[in-house]
């Protein structure tokens, strides 16, 4: 017979006198992170290593430290690293729909933009005045006197030739034409008409010569008219070209160390020579371009010479540690934004907009996988990215549009950052498995771990980080019961004496809360009583349905024996988790066997209620049954399976033991004590494995019990394997001291089916067969019965 747990393994209790502390006011705080040396070293690696491809994939649930941990090594790296370069995205006055995107150094880019800005101002104060000159008026004037001379010569040579030949010139609305002459005046219409018919042909002949040579004329005045406002637009940018000069000279001089900047000062001037008529103009406001609509500020024609300025380091002290949390496809590549005008979208170069990776260039970004998976396009647009090392700013989906639309491009600008991305294992091995890129991009993972071992030094940790949150939250510190109850707590949370949870956010809470109890009840220092309240208020918050079933277990509703004994019915226990609270839930067991070949039935599999664990863990008795029973005559029998009253899915494979004992009960006609609970796997040599959910298990049978009546033959038998994860409630530890409760572990099937029934498992004799007043003995005797009457 096993024997029953003491108390001492029921709960590892943390002492006050553990810890060498009055208060945690005494304490500095905790300075790095703790319990995740394996998933640090990785962080380190990863961040150190400049290859391709090594940027890191951080898995660990939340409530980790995963965020913090990552921030501070990324920040504390960055400080010994130089600051990046600044990025602007400027007109490309070949093309403007191909902006072009320019480097300078931290600081330069705005200083880029203001000179810029002022140098626009100059030239329009400057370009104006450069007109205004008597020089300028007296060329502007002789290159059109010279126009009106030529013009002047060759109509008076015309006029000339047409009086020779009979004509004379008049000017009409359509211009010069020629008119027949008579005696030093012009022939009217009726006078034309009476001449003869061979003068009239003659004149006629006259007539297109001279139409021929008009026409020549008028060519010959505009091509001088061209040649005329070909001058004086030489000299217009002449002069302006000098004005412009010694400005943007400047400038140049200023930026000589950046060709790409040289190049853009250069063709800036020859754009400013080029339309100097927009600097001529002095006016605040254009006209409206149509009636009744606003008019367009004059200073939006020389938007095009604006420098958009997408990155500025100016500020910076290292490298850029980006964290994005909000990790769309705009706010990681970036976005074009559009201006409605006149009914139709248009865009340039000045709005184009930075995402998080312009911002974390030549440094480090973070972002979340559950974030980049689940925005469309985005994660297809972050490895294109990580792989070509550039960004490219694209419409995201223009591939699928059926329309193309007409938008810039701008050029790409190179790429150097350090993507760090938070996810669980499940978004990691699933994209492991179904993206072959992933891990040439992601090849470094830090593992965070859930729990770390409880020694002494991580017991003072949890002080230290205690101590932090005090001060930095402004909470009433922790006395050392309040420090140790916190530490049991971690304990419990992990589910395991040796460890301690790592989920800092969850201690951090308790921290919170406790600190809230102590001064609801005017204590200067948290204590031991402040956690244990905030911990029984952080459960009731939250155990409502827990306490329903409860009730209707306790009246009867939920059918679940806890005295008595009964054939074939044992008292399970499974685990119920609502996500943000976990508890346990006894449910009955029962077995009837019966005459026939079916086998071992699982109800709940037939009705498709159950998973593939539980399924599993039904089909492993019967290899049992086979291999204990089975070795001289065939397995015959038929018996089902099922929890009652249970309604929802089943999965698992603990309770596969309680269904052994229901049906080796059922079968040995031996009732079983329903005092006692059981939870626990069972293999087909019929040793008892480990499972989940321990201690939740078992306070859910003991709460029956107390809700009941406790008797003092109550309890639970459990793995031996999960002796270790026992971190009871301190009330069920005082029912065990009280020998009102009993937990006994389990190795084997014989040794639970003896505590269950009372009577012995037996082993099998030199002739092969089991005693007969044995458990074994009664179950191989039943089966040879079955097997006869077949």
């Amino acid at each position: 017979m096993p024997k029953e747990l003491s108390l001492d393994q029921l709960r590892k209790v943390c002492r006050p006198e553990e810890f060498d502390l009055t208060d945690t006011g005494q304490l500095p705080g905790l300075s790095e992170m703790i319990g995740q040396d394996r998933a640090l070293r990785a962080i380190d690696f990863g961040v150190g290593t400049k290859s391709h491809g090594f940027n890191i994939y951080v898995v660990g649930p939340s409530g980790t430290g995963r965020m913090t941990a990552i921030k501070s090594i990324l920040e504390r790296t960055a400080r010994e690293m130089p600051v990046p370069d600044d990025w602007c995205y400027v007109n490309n006055f070949t093309n403007p729909n191909r902006p072009r995107a320019i480097r300078l150094s931290p600081g330069k880019g705005c200083a880029l933009q203001h000179d810029m800005d002022e140098l626009i101002r100059d030239l329009r104060s400057e370009i104006p005045k450069a007109f205004e000159g008597e020089e300028y008026e007296k060329q502007k004037t002789r290159i059109v006197e010279e126009l009106r001379a030529q013009e002047i010569e060759l109509l008076a040579r015309l006029e000339a030739e047409a009086r020779e030949q009979g004509f004379g010139l008049q000017r009409t609305p359509e211009g010069l034409i020629t008119i027949p002459m008579w005696q030093g005046r012009l022939m009217s219409p009726e006078e034309y008409n009476a001449l003869p018919p061979d003068e009239k042909t003659a004149m006629n002949e006259r007539h297109k010569q001279m139409e021929g040579r008009l026409n020549e004329v008028i060519r010959g005045v505009s091509r001088a008219g061209k040649e005329v406002k070909r001058r004086l637009q030489d000299l217009d940018q002449r002069i302006a070209r000098a004005a412009v000069a010694h400005l943007i000279g400047d400038v140049k001089d200023k930026y000589a160390a950046f060709p790409d900047v040289l190049t853009y000062l250069n063709d800036v001037e020859d754009d400013v020579v080029g339309n100097v008529q927009d600097f001529r103009a002095d006016q605040e406001q254009a006209a409206p371009p149509l009636p009744g609509l606003p008019p367009i500020p004059d200073g939006s024609r020389f938007d095009r010479y604006n420098v958009n300025v997408i990155v500025d380091n100016t500020r910076l002290a290292g490298t850029p540690v980006i964290v994005e949390r909000n990790a769309t496809y705009f706010n990681l590549i970036g976005r074009i934004e559009h201006r409605a005008l006149f009914g139709t979208l248009t865009t340039n170069f000045s709005m184009i907009k930075a995402g998080a990776l312009h911002r974390a260039n030549g440094g480090y970004l973070v972002i979340e996988a559950r974030d980049v998976l689940t925005s469309s396009f985005t994660y297809d647009a972050l490895k294109k990215t990580l792989e070509n090392s550039e960004i490219r700013l694209e419409e995201p989906g223009e591939q699928y549009r059926t329309i193309a639309t007409v938008s810039i491009e701008p050029e790409p600008i190179p790429l150097n950052v350090k993507v760090v991305m938070i996810g669980s294992p499940q978004i990691y091995h699933l994209l492991l498995a179904y993206d072959e890129d992933f891990h040439t991009l992601f090849k470094v993972k830090a593992d965070f771990a859930v729990d770390m071992d409880r020694t002494p030094q991580s017991m003072n940790d949890y002080a230290l980080f205690i101590a932090g949150r005090c001060s930095e939250e402004g909470l009433r510190h922790f006395d050392s019961s309040g420090v140790a109850k916190v530490v049991e707590y971690g304990s419990r949370l992990s589910e395991d004496q040796t460890k301690l949870t790592t989920r800092f956010m969850d201690i951090a809470d308790i921290a919170r809360e406790a600190s809230y109890w102590a001064s609801r009840n005017d204590h200067a220092l948290v204590t031991g009583s402040d956690v244990q309240k905030a911990i029984q208020e952080k459960i009731y918050r939250s155990n409502m349905i827990e306490e329903r079933l409860q009730q209707l277990m306790a009246d009867g509703t939920i059918m679940v024996d806890v005295t008595g004994a009964v054939e074939g019915q044992v008292n399970g226990l499974s685990v119920l988790d609502m996500g943000d609270y976990v508890f346990g839930r006894p449910s009955r067991i029962t077995v009837r066997t019966f005459t026939g070949q079916s086998g071992v039935v699982n109800i709940e599999r037939e009705v498709k209620m159950s998973g593939r664990i539980h399924d599993k863990g039904v089909m492993i008795l019967a290899g049992y049954l086979g291999g204990q029973y089975a070795q001289d005559q065939p397995l015959t029998l038929s018996a089902s399976v099922t929890f009652e009253q249970l309604y929802e899915g089943v999965e698992g494979d603990s309770a596969s033991s309680t269904e052994l004992y229901a049906l080796l009960s059922s079968l040995a006609r031996l009732p079983i004590n329903q005092q006692l609970a059981v939870t626990g796997s069972v293999n087909q040599r019929g040793e008892i494995q480990p499972i989940g959910g321990a201690i939740y298990k078992i306070e859910g049978f003991f709460d029956v019990c107390k809700a009941k009546g406790l008797t003092g033959a109550q309890g639970v038998l459990i793995p031996h394997q999960n002796v270790k994860n026992l971190m009871l409630r301190e009330d069920i530890v005082e029912a065990v001291r009280q020998d009102l409760f009993h937990i006994y572990p389990i190795s084997t099937i014989d040794e639970g089916i003896e505590l269950l029934t009372g009577v012995p498992a037996g082993e099998r004799g030199p002739d092969g067969h089991y005693p007969e007043d044995t458990v074994h003995g009664r179950v191989e005797r039943r089966l040879r019965d079955i097997q006869e009457r077949l």
